[in-house]
């Protein structure tokens, strides 16, 4: 199976949320319900500031809690490509990936059933990326092979390493997420606020 993942460029997001707006157009998403969020936070104070985006999906992990919680097999790894996808004729809208996904990615829609990223596997499967990646104005976002990623892009990170954790984040060591971050140099401190642009 491969291991298909995010890549986000934290270092470059201008917090424009461009993806966040592609996503949900895509998804004719309901106005609030996000399948990818766009947050900002500051950290340090004056006159020591800084600020920070963090552009949050479907991290399609290794070991998704939504895929192990799920009662009615409605969820499940592609056995093509490895991303999480979702049955919706299986989907009973019991809630229960959203409240077990540590990441709150999945949605509750007004169908009744839940939704979340799917990477746009029709796109992929057409030969296109998804669509945050393409409507991204900063090219922060990328999609692919996750060891191919790595060695495209570890690189150029501002901190030396890609990373699939942040103090922003929960603790991935039980989901594994196949997200790679080039973090700011301030998403690295454990001292944050979430604010309101």
């Amino acid at each position: 199976m491969k291991n298909l993942g995010f890549y986000y460029n934290q270092s470059a997001c201008s917090g424009c949320r461009t993806c966040q707006i592609a996503c949900n157009d895509r998804n004719r998403l309901e106005p609030g319900t996000l399948f990818r969020k766009v947050s900002s936070y500051e950290t340090g104070s004056y006159p020591n500031a800084s600020i920070y985006h963090y552009s949050a999906t479907c991290n399609h992990c290794k070991t998704p809690a939504c895929i192990a919680n799920c009662p009615t097999g409605a969820l499940r790894k592609s056995p093509d490509d490895g991303t999480t996808q979702r049955d919706d004729e299986l989907c009973i809208g019991c809630g229960t990936c959203v409240k077990t996904c540590p990441y709150g990615v999945p949605a509750l829609l007004p169908t009744g059933k839940a939704g979340s990223c799917d990477a746009c596997k029709p796109f992929r499967d057409a030969g296109k990326k998804p669509v945050c990646v393409d409507a991204c104005l900063m090219r922060c976002l990328d999609f692919g092979d996750l060891d191919e990623l790595a060695t495209r892009y570890g690189t150029t990170s501002e901190n030396g390493e890609l990373l699939s954790e942040l103090p922003l984040l929960p603790s991935s060591e039980e989901t594994g997420p196949h997200t790679l971050i080039n973090p700011k140099k301030a998403a690295l401190e454990a001292d944050f606020r979430e604010v309101m642009l």
